[in-house]
């Protein structure tokens, strides 16, 4: 999946937003990037940093990140009786999940068979027995293969034909979807979630489990694991032709956690903040607002907060008023997903009935965010700073950080790369571009991924001596900021002028009736394309074609304004990780 990704936990003693700290800083006063790494990464410190060969390329990495997921896992387990996972009715702790975990490991070896290397698929909504079936088939040494459970039928038989999935874990809807194919498939089918009865030739979650017995007692299967052995395939979107598997190994995933604490925190050790006292203990609660089965929920949230001892509160589907309602009940410290949630939720009018003060940032990525968006939370939740986050599938989620008081200093941007990964803007021949020129952004570091599964072509196309091509167009500033300007294939041409979608849309997201929006690129004789603009108004609010034209023209030039536009009452279309479906909009505008 191509696109920006959200740290949608919070911070420190792992990773996420503390969303505080920067907003008095004297901006004069403040050390710059590189000043601020070298403290941060200094021998003996937390983010200290090693040298180690991946795959014949010297490679950077966190000298103090857990290897594997096992460890991870083990790590997870002395945060004991505290809640990790809330969904409805449910409370499942620590030590609870962990043995859950452990139980489901033994059985996926001794019950069906599953050896190191062998795939695991995972097709199911944000529910707690999807984090079970995902560490337990991590530590029985299984390639974990997270589905997209917004898939038909016809697509998830893709993925667990492609993967050659030994075994399926699915909720009772999925299982029913594919009752069909499996059977043809030959993949045993684990269900969870149902309702007592479970398709032909499928087992039940909890029969799988059995007795999980005292969660002191539990261990984990031996299981010899390496940092550098293949742990995940996730699927990229797909908004284009058949979706690739993007391999992961462990040492990407784990590299996860760390890179965004050391994100978070940098921001406010530039603000003057000690690395102590942004590393204390605190209590992180999340509400998950997006899926397990996309790099920012696995990664970002549920693995960050099982290494961090933080909560995972989850929702049956995004519900502004229902999130509103679960940050009050639950005392939520952190949200975000794409940047349209952030607004949904605070300029909701029922905003003023629940109480918020728990929150203590708010992070957000999936998509560009425009820099009004600043405005919005500072208003709403004073104090605190919100936090961007850049990175794709393919990066194991972060690359990029921008937070605290770098937010504030640059909004537009995603932040510096983190200290283990390296960043470079290059031209169509490969060469690098200087600060402040546009070209496809390349990233390297630990967290780059083995490849594209069963995809020789398109892994040597897309993974070069270590370097990963992104597809997505970049500026770098002078102190190594990123811009992510846009997707190469999102780009406008418009009589041989490049417009950029993402500068399109956050100048309609400055317009106080918009409340989400855009921009595609409609067919023209002579210009080649011309500007449009798909536009959903806030509830209540009402906006002219004219009137946009108007606004816009005072913000950006003549030639970027769109020409055409469409109104709509529903939202726009999305896939399950908030990247706006644009090819559906065309599809259905355009023909």
């Amino acid at each position: 999946m191509h696109d920006q990704q959200s740290p949608a936990t919070e911070a420190p003693t792992g990773a996420a937003a503390t969303g505080t700290g920067a907003a008095g800083a004297g901006a004069a006063a403040l050390p710059g990037i590189a000043e601020v790494r070298a403290a941060m990464t200094a021998p003996g410190r937390l983010f200290e940093m090693d040298e180690v060969d991946v795959r014949g390329v010297r490679t950077r990495v966190w000298k103090n990140a857990p290897p594997t997921l096992r460890e991870i896992l083990d790590i997870s387990r002395l945060h004991g009786d505290a809640a990790f996972l809330v969904y409805e009715g449910d409370r499942l702790s620590f030590a609870e999940h962990y043995a859950r975990a452990a139980a489901f490991a033994r059985a996926l070896i001794g019950r069906y068979g599953v050896a190191k290397g062998d795939r695991v698929a995972i097709a199911m909504r944000n529910y707690p027995e999807w984090s079970v079936a995902f560490f337990g088939a991590a530590v029985a040494g299984a390639v974990v293969v997270p589905l997209n459970a917004w898939w038909t039928a016809a697509e998830l038989e893709y993925g667990l034909a492609d993967s050659g999935a030994k075994v399926l874990v699915a909720d009772a809807e999925r299982a029913d979807r594919l009752a069909g194919a499996l059977p043809g498939l030959g993949v045993p089918c684990v269900v969870a979630r149902g309702d007592g009865a479970v398709p032909e030739g499928c087992e039940a979650f909890e029969d799988v489990l059995g007795d999980v017995g005292d969660p002191a007692a539990a261990s984990l299967p031996d299981v010899a694991i390496d940092p550098d052995d293949e742990a995940t395939i996730f699927y990229t979107s797909g908004t284009t032709g058949r979706p690739k598997g993007a391999l992961g190994t462990h040492r990407n995933i784990t590299t996860n956690p760390v890179s965004l604490a050391y994100g978070v925190i940098s921001g406010g050790v530039r603000a003057g903040r000690s690395l102590e006292e942004l590393t204390a203990p605190q209590r992180r609660v999340t509400l998950l607002s997006v899926p397990f089965f996309h790099a920012t929920g696995c990664h970002s949230v549920l693995v960050t907060s099982a290494l961090q001892g933080g909560t995972v509160v989850m929702m049956y589907k995004w519900d502004v008023r229902g999130a509103l309602e679960l940050i009050e009940r639950e005392r939520v410290t952190g949200f975000g997903g794409v940047p349209t949630m952030a607004w949904q939720v605070l300029t909701s009018p029922d905003f003023g009935e629940f109480d918020t003060s728990s929150l203590t940032g708010v992070s957000y990525g999936g998509a560009p965010a425009a820099p009004a968006l600043v405005d919005k939370i500072r208003e709403r939740l004073p104090e605190r700073v919100p936090g961007n986050g850049y990175g794709l599938t393919e990066t194991s989620s972060v690359t990029t950080y921008n937070g605290g008081v770098n937010y504030l200093e640059r909004p537009e941007s995603v932040g510096p790369p983190v200290a283990v990964c390296d960043v470079k803007v290059v031209d169509p021949s490969g060469a690098e571009l200087p600060p402040g020129e546009v070209g496809e952004l390349l990233i390297k570091g630990p967290n780059v991924i083995k490849g594209y599964w069963n995809k020789p072509e398109a892994t040597a196309q897309a993974f070069v001596d270590g370097w990963f091509h992104s597809g997505d167009l970049a500026r770098l500033d002078e102190d190594g900021f990123v811009y992510i300007v846009d997707r190469a294939k999102d780009m406008l041409i418009r009589g041989g002028e490049n417009i950029y979608c993402a500068e399109v849309e956050a100048a309609l997201y400055e317009h106080p009736a918009v409340a989400d929006c855009a921009v595609i690129g409609v067919p023209h004789e002579v210009l080649g394309e011309e500007v449009g603009a798909v536009v959903v108004p806030r509830p209540g609010a009402a906006v002219s074609e004219e009137e946009l034209r108007g606004f816009l023209g005072e913000r950006i030039a003549g030639f970027k304004v769109p020409v055409h536009y469409w109104f709509r009452g529903e939202g726009l279309p999305r896939n399950p990780g908030g990247k706006i479906l644009k090819t559906r909009l065309r599809e259905e505008l355009l023909g």
